[in-house]
């Protein structure tokens, strides 16, 4: 089958199965144009909350889906692309997590939403690279364990110095491994245009950047600003969607090395696949759901 063709059949059953099709801003270019919604993972989460479709089609990695299921009990939450873990959420174990938690007992625990359903509910809060440093700064607590990134706490920490701040040692392996040295290269070529980089980059490498953001906040910059070009220090897939809302600006990715090989797991064909078969099916045990829930609930309370 011919990828128009793929496309027209999952444009019927989406129709027929009162389907939403979420994709995260990493995704393939082609899974991005077929999505009805394309965000970040908690942007997308709580558009399948507070969708009225039925079936959730999430087009990400496991983690994602399993907040869409946190957040929509009630739905049907398809995941194509049922292999796509994500290294980072895996560096966090629930048993470990309450190690931590006893080794530090004064510390509150808030997890970076790139975790599993199980640790999300041994966690006080969940936060976004996005909201992340607005979380840390206004909760009441004053000793933390911040999970799973180091990267993304390392920032938090420089951002909040009046607070404890206790790093988990995980990172994402798209991410940590950009070196300042690429950042170094990149802007002797292109001087002329701004490094906007995730804060999933090491410390060494953003303190190089112009910007440091989410993939929201960085696609917002691009939106909001008259310059004509910019250094992407994040997933590659992000330029898709700015090239095409910005088809006057240019865009140069830092490093070849900025691509995540699960996020290019979905395709088109599997997408179809998924609707057709509605397998895989992703479900939280609800003992665990409530509680990641509540950590879920409980960040947005501080923003």
């Amino acid at each position: 089958m011919k990828t128009a063709d793929y496309i027209n059949e999952i444009n019927q059953l989406r129709i027929q199965k009162k389907a939403l099709i979420l994709a995260h801003n990493y995704q393939n270019d082609e899974v991005q144009a077929l999505a009805d919604i394309v965000g970040d993972s908690l942007a997308l989460s709580r558009a399948a909350a507070d969708s009225q479709a039925e079936v959730i089609v999430f087009c990400g990695v496991h983690f994602m889906a399993e907040s869409a299921a946190i957040l929509a009990p009630e739905k049907t939450i398809l995941f194509p692309a049922e292999n796509a873990g994500c290294p980072m959420a895996d560096m966090a174990d629930a048993d470990e997590v309450l190690k931590w938690r006893k080794r530090y007992p004064k510390a509150v625990v808030v997890a970076y939403v790139n975790t599993s359903a199980a640790v999300k509910a041994v966690s006080d809060y969940c936060c976004t690279s996005a909201n992340a440093v607005k979380l840390v700064k206004n909760i009441p607590e004053s000793e933390i364990i911040f999970l799973p990134d180091q990267n993304l706490g390392s920032y938090v920490a420089e951002q909040v110095p009046d607070k404890i701040i206790h790093l988990w040692p995980g990172y994402c392996i798209t991410h940590h491994h950009v070196e300042p040295e690429s950042v170094t290269a990149i802007k002797e070529l292109h001087p002329d245009a701004p490094v906007l980089v995730h804060p999933e980059c090491r410390p060494e490498v953003t303190k190089l950047a112009d910007f440091v953001g989410s993939t929201s906040q960085i696609i917002s910059y691009v939106n909001n600003s008259a310059r004509k070009k910019y250094i992407i220090g994040t997933e590659m897939g992000v330029i898709y969607g700015l090239q095409k809302e910005n088809p006057a600006k240019t865009f140069y990715l830092l490093t070849k090395g900025l691509v995540c090989p699960n996020m290019k797991q979905t395709t088109v064909a599997k997408v179809l696949k998924s609707l057709q078969t509605m397998q895989p099916v992703v479900q939280v045990p609800s003992e665990i759901r409530i509680k990641a829930e509540q950590a879920l609930n409980r960040m947005l309370e501080f923003l």
